[in-house]
């Protein structure tokens, strides 16, 4: 549970606080006195006894431990929610095998917890597997689920032999073979051997005086006449692997795609990603509280589609693309769903040409043709029809649909892009950085402030940043093809992006950049594309500027002079800010203005997505998603408060929906820097604050 704990996004940063080292097993000891001093003096005698019992943090192997001391409520609250979602974490395993349920609920007495475990153990390596094991100790019973494949026979086999030797052992001890769950049914062929005929002959009669007519047995029976399982063993429902193999590729998936069918079954059904406030997941489901557009819903929309159940062609129908639309690939289900799911997302293709109409675009003036096309109102509608297959402006990297929707503005397109150089000098030198602003932070500002802003305050630091204005830059993330779908597009442009920073990489040289969703392409989708170590290494100094900023503030090397800007900022963060846990470091940087006070929106998706809110079919959807909370609390902050948000698109909704501009950190940063150097002036402007 641990080892697959640090593997979750959610559950990383409780399980880094909590467990030292990689223990074998770690116990987890409540003090629950109404008096705190209470719970610290018996929290002190359970160190004593840890040493008396010959345990320390320095000892060898068979005597190595002690206690990790947690007094503060909200990591006390991380450690029960992980406990809590334990089955979770347990089904995030990314093999064919999962924990099976069937001996987990054993309970034996207290003095024969050690032993038991021991020897159960030992039974699941003689058949060649291991099991999970978690939860109430102290009662001497142990969810317990040995990983199996019950698609192989050889497994089906091991689960027969496990559960009867395992229930001996239970017997052997005087304990319970359903210690807590009471799973009758299931274990019922077990019933007599554990309990005696006599008690067997009680739970019949009260089995027949509430269910007379037997109808559970019925249900059951028909259930596998269904299925074509006459025998007692339950099998999971569900194609064979081969079966699914095959149907892949009757569907013409790519090598990569057939592993779709695994990252399906990861879904359990747990519904995590149901919930309404806190966090991000599902910004869909939250505006239309409708099944099929929560993870979970289509999940189980693909699970139906691959094993047949909706007809042949299911995975190409007008229905999936209906269930699949309203993602908005916020990536909040690789953070907040207990099984670690990983990404999934589909946009209009015509998005995923966005950086080549950046490129065009920025080589006219903003007031070419394509973007009077885009603002204008009587062609809107012709242009939303023509952007099916090219898109007459770019929102941002994950973007590029035209504003088809009624009410939706395309933003203006800048005449200039901010590019990083191409070629680093020969020899190492004492450049600290390498700027990576993305093409569209700067492209669609209609200028480049917000990357100087950020070169700026870097080369504030004292260290040498490098970046230049130029045409469009010869890098893309290729978030946009991405997005699309068009996997081989945003593999050949990761490919160009990685030969350039490769030797910055090499030297050590942080990468940074400005917008969220390309910046942390590099440290999610480019190591699902490549696996070499250029790219591992290129993902490793990949850097979001206020990430870079803080960790040069924690290691005493950013000395900023920096000035008093206004009283207030209201904190929009971005999804995959918040699914990498790279939010907070924003809140950290603007708290190093002086008398600024910061307030985080507590806010999902902004809606925008990209070309999600410029889809006349998910406009109306887009809006919702941002009317939850995001823009009736920027309508409630005072005129002088100064709004941030790091993402382009997210920028873009503040302004369309409140008419209210936004800031990205860097150029806040920059405004205070800019405050320091000018302290004679008079205080700024309500207009110059917010740019």
């Amino acid at each position: 549970m641990i080892g697959l704990g640090r593997d979750i996004a959610m559950f990383k940063p409780v399980i880094s606080a909590a467990v030292q080292g990689d223990p074998d097993a770690i116990l987890v000891v409540e003090f629950a006195e109404e008096d705190q001093a209470e719970n610290l003096a018996r929290l002190k005698q359970l160190n004593e006894l840890m040493a008396d019992l010959g345990f320390g943090w320095n000892n060898p192997p068979r005597k190595w431990g002690g206690v990790v001391e947690i007094t503060e409520p909200a990591l006390q609250s991380a450690v029960a929610d992980f406990r809590a979602a334990g089955l979770n974490v347990m089904m995030s395993m990314k093999e064919q095998g999962k924990p099976v349920s069937f001996v987990e609920d054993c309970a034996v007495p207290l003095q024969h917890l050690a032993d038991y475990t021991e020897r159960l153990n030992a039974v699941f390596a003689r058949h060649g597997t291991s099991g999970t094991m978690y939860a109430h100790a102290s009662e001497g019973c142990l969810h317990v689920r040995p990983v199996l494949n019950l698609r192989l026979e050889k497994d089906v086999k091991a689960m027969r032999a496990i559960a009867e030797e395992t229930f001996a052992m239970v017997r052997e001890y005087k304990g319970s073979h359903s210690g807590e769950h009471g799973d009758g049914i299931v274990r019922s062929e077990f019933h007599e051997a554990m309990f005696g005929p006599r008690i067997i002959a009680d739970f019949k009669e009260v089995k027949q005086r509430f269910d007379p007519e037997s109808c559970a047995q019925s249900q059951q029976d028909r259930r596998r006449a269904q299925d074509g399982r006459p025998d007692a063993v339950s099998l999971p429902a569900g194609l064979s692997r081969r079966r699914f193999q095959d149907r892949a590729r009757l569907v013409g998936l790519s090598r990569r795609r057939r592993r779709l069918p695994g990252a399906v079954e990861m879904c359990n059904n747990n519904g995590a990603c149901r919930k309404l406030e806190g966090g991000v997941m599902c910004p869909s489901y939250r505006a239309t509280r409708n099944e099929k557009d929560v993870t979970r819903g289509r999940a189980n929309t693909l699970r139906l589609a691959i094993s047949g159940q909706l007809g042949p062609d299911a995975l190409a129908s007008d229905e999936m693309a209906e269930t699949l639309k309203l993602c908005v690939s916020c990536k909040a289900c690789r953070h907040e769903c207990p099984t670690g799911r990983r990404h999934g997302q589909d946009e209009d293709r015509g998005a995923g040409r966005a950086r080549r109409q950046a490129r065009a675009s920025a080589a006219r003036s903003a007031g070419g043709l394509p973007a009077r096309l885009c603002r204008s109102r009587l062609p809107r509608r012709a242009a939303g029809q023509f952007a099916q297959s090219q898109p007459v402006c770019c929102e941002n990297c994950s973007s590029g649909a035209p504003a088809s929707a009624p009410g939706a503005r395309c933003p203006r397109s800048g005449a200039m892009c901010f590019a990083p150089t191409a070629k680093p000098s020969a020899r190492p030198t004492a450049a600290r950085s390498c700027c990576s602003p993305t093409p569209s932070t700067a492209s669609m500002s209609g200028k480049i402030s917000t990357p100087r802003s950020a070169c700026w305050s870097t080369a504030a630091t004292g260290c040498t940043s490098r970046g230049r204005p130029a045409g469009v830059g010869r890098c893309c993330c290729g978030r946009t093809y991405l997005s699309a779908g068009l996997v081989d597009n945003a593999r050949a442009e990761l490919d160009r992006l990685v030969a350039t920073y490769a030797p910055f990489a090499a030297r050590g040289v942080p990468i940074i950049g400005l917008e969220p969703s390309c910046l942390l392409t590099l440290r999610d989708e480019l190591l699902s594309l490549r696996s070499d170590e250029t790219a591992k290494a290129i993902s490793a100094h990949a850097l979001l500027f206020e990430e870079f900023l803080v960790r040069e503030a924690q290691a005493g090397r950013l000395k900023l002079p920096l000035g008093s800007i206004a009283r207030k900022v209201l904190l929009h963060g971005h999804c995959h800010q918040k699914s990498f846990g790279a939010f907070k470091p924003v809140e950290q940087l603007l708290r190093l203005i002086p008398d600024l006070t910061v307030e985080i929106v507590e806010s999902s998706c902004c809606g925008m997505a990209g070309a999600f809110g410029y889809g006349a079919e998910t406009y109306q959807a887009s809006i919702e998603m941002a009317e939850l909370s995001l823009l009736p609390a920027i309508r409630r902050a005072d005129p002088a408060t100064i709004v941030v948000a790091d993402g382009t698109s997210c920028r873009h909704q503040i302004k369309d929906g409140t008419e209210r501009p936004a800031l990205h950190a860097a150029r806040v940063l920059a405004m205070s820097l800019d405050r320091a150097k000018s302290v004679s002036t008079p205080a700024p402007s309500k207009e110059s604050i917010h740019g």
